[in-house]
């Protein structure tokens, strides 16, 4: 798994947003953070499409969030970001289903399966929340 700087723009906004009592807009939060407002405003979209975000139009527009920072799962966020599954192999989900028929004589897919696992057992539980106290 590649976190790129999709993730990590979607957790800097999220921590700003998080933090504040109104809402954010791309303009404000793209030059707080330093970084390309089309590619923050992208983002942004996303996590309102999947409702982390909730979206305002107008003048006083922006983004708030759309649930409690306790409620927000870094997987979460991660995985809208990126737009796919926080994967870190590229490989069958299950063993049964290799597509290079190699279920058989496979050593290291049950590795990777405890491995994924264990991945997706701490981004589950870790929150917005968390990383904002920090």
């Amino acid at each position: 798994m590649l976190l790129t700087k999709a993730s990590e723009y979607a957790l800097l906004s999220l921590i700003i947003i998080a933090q504040r009592n109104a809402p954010q807009d791309v303009d404000t939060l793209s030059t707080q953070l330093g970084i390309s407002k089309s590619f923050l405003a992208k983002i942004l979209q996303c996590l309102a499409k999947e409702n982390v975000l909730k979206s305002f139009k107008g003048a006083r527009g922006g983004f708030i969030l759309a649930k409690d920072p306790k409620e927000l799962t870094i997987r979460e966020i991660v995985e809208c970001a990126e737009k796919k599954p926080t994967v870190i192999f590229e490989c069958a989900p299950s063993i049964t289903s290799c597509p290079n028929n190699r279920a058989e004589f496979c050593k290291i897919w049950p590795f990777f399966n405890r491995f994924q696992n264990k991945i997706d057992e701490f981004l589950e539980t870790i929150t917005l929340s968390d990383i904002v106290k920090e």
